[in-house]
C-alpha cells in the first residue's frame, strides 16, 4: 500500500491529504500543534484550517514528525517558504532513501534567492531528480469542496512525476505532468506578487481594464524572468502559469489577493497581517523576486512597485503612478 506524509496542516496540505486519500493512499499529516493532529485523528477534521471538510479514513495525522515519516513514499512538503529551510533540516534524517519529495510551497527564499525545489535538494541531500512540485490554480477550500480542479506535477523524472500523478487523480481533481520545474516553480511565485497587485487595485476600486492589465502584464515578466532562469515559455501559458495566476488574482479565496485589498484599502503592513492571520507568500517572496531579477538584469515593474507598497511603506496610488509614468514601449 502506498504512503504518504504531508508535512503541515495548513489549508492547502490538508486538502491535498483528502486528494491523497481519495485517490487511494494511506496519508499521515504533521501538525506542529498536537491539538490540530489529535483532532484530526478522532474527528477526522482539521478544525483550525478546513472545519467542514471530512477527512478520508485513510487520513490520519500526528505531530511527531518521525512518525509521519516511517515508511512514506511520498514526502509532501506545505509549510511556508521561508520555514523550510529549518525544518527540513530536522525532518531530513527520517525520509526514506527512495521517497519522492513533493513540494506544494509556492515562494522563492529569502537572502539565497533560491527555489524551493532547490531549497529541499541542497537540504535533503537527494538528487533533484527525487523532487517534484505541483503547482496550478489550486484554491484549497475548493479542491476541499470536491470542486473540480486541474493541476501541474513537475519533475525532471517523468516517471516519478507520472507516480505522482497517479497518486492524486480523482474524479474532481486532474493533474498533468511536466518536466519544467523552474517555470513551474516561477509561475507559483511570482503569480503571488502579481495577486497582490491585483488586490490593491480592487480596493481602490480601479476597473476591469487595468486589472486585465496587470495579469497579462504580470504573466510578461514573469516569463521574462523564467526564460532567463532557463524555463520553457510554453509553461507560462499553462496552468502554472496563466491558469494559477488568474485564479489567484481573481478570487476571494486567494490569501495573496485578500491581502493585497488590505493594502488598498490603506492599512500597514502589520495591520494587513493582522487582519488576514495567515501567510501570504508574496509578501516575503516579493523581495527574493526582486533581487533575483536584478541578479539576472530582468525588468520586473510591477513586482518592484509591490515591494515599495509592502516594505517600504510607498502609498499604492504613489506606486501606480509610477507604473503608468514609465516610458512607452513596444510590447
Amino acid at each position: 500500500m502506498t504512503r504518504a506524509a504531508v508535512l503541515g496542516a495548513g489549508s492547502w496540505g490538508t486538502a491535498f491529504a483528502k486528494v491523497l486519500g481519495d485517490a487511494g493512499t494511506d496519508v499521515t499529516i504533521w501538525a506542529r500543534r498536537e491539538r490540530v493532529a489529535a483532532h484530526i485523528r478522532e474527528y477526522g477534521v482539521n478544525n483550525e484550517y478546513l472545519p467542514s471538510t471530512r477527512l478520508p479514513e485513510r487520513v490520519t495525522a500526528t505531530s511527531d514528525p518521525a512518525e509521519a515519516l516511517k515508511g512514506a513514499d511520498f514526502v509532501i512538503l506545505s509549510v511556508p517558504s521561508q520555514s523550510l529551510r529549518g525544518n527540513l533540516a530536522d525532518w531530513a534524517p527520517h525520509i526514506g532513501p527512495d521517497a519522492t519529495l513533493v513540494s506544494l510551497m509556492k515562494g522563492i527564499e529569502l537572502g539565497t534567492t533560491k527555489r524551493m525545489s532547490q531549497v529541499i535538494v541542497e537540504t535533503a541531500g537527494v538528487p533533484a531528480d527525487r523532487v517534484a512540485v505541483v503547482s496550478g490554480p489550486n484554491l484549497a477550500p475548493e479542491i476541499a469542496a470536491e470542486q473540480p480542479a486541474a493541476t501541474v506535477v513537475a519533475c525532471t523524472d517523468l516517471d516519478r512525476a507520472t507516480a505522482v500523478q497517479n497518486a492524486i487523480t480523482t474524479r474532481y481533481f486532474r493533474p498533468y505532468t511536466n518536466t519544467d520545474v523552474i517555470g513551474c516553480e516561477l509561475g507559483g511565485a511570482v503569480k503571488n506578487v502579481i495577486a497582490l497587485a491585483y488586490g490593491i487595485a480592487t480596493a481602490m476600486r480601479l476597473g476591469d481594464n487595468i486589472k486585465a492589465a496587470l495579469i497579462t502584464r504580470g504573466l510578461a515578466e514573469t516569463t521574462r524572468l523564467g526564460v532567463a532562469l532557463g524555463a520553457d515559455p510554453m509553461t507560462f501559458a499553462g496552468l502554472a502559469g496563466m491558469g494559477d495566476l488568474v485564479g489567484t488574482c481573481t478570487s476571494p479565496l486567494s490569501r495573496n489577493r485578500t491581502f493585497g485589498e488590505h493594502l488598498g484599502r490603506g492599512e500597514t503592513l502589520e495591520q494587513a497581517q493582522a487582519s488576514t492571520r495567515q501567510t501570504a507568500e508574496g509578501v516575503k517572496s516579493c523581495l527574493a523576486i526582486r533581487d533575483l531579477a536584478r541578479a539576472h538584469g530582468v525588468e520586473m515593474p510591477i513586482t518592484e512597485q509591490v515591494e515599495r507598497v509592502c516594505h517600504e511603506g510607498v502609498d499604492p496610488r504613489v506606486a501606480l503612478t509610477d507604473l503608468m509614468s514609465r516610458d512607452t514601449k513596444s510590447e
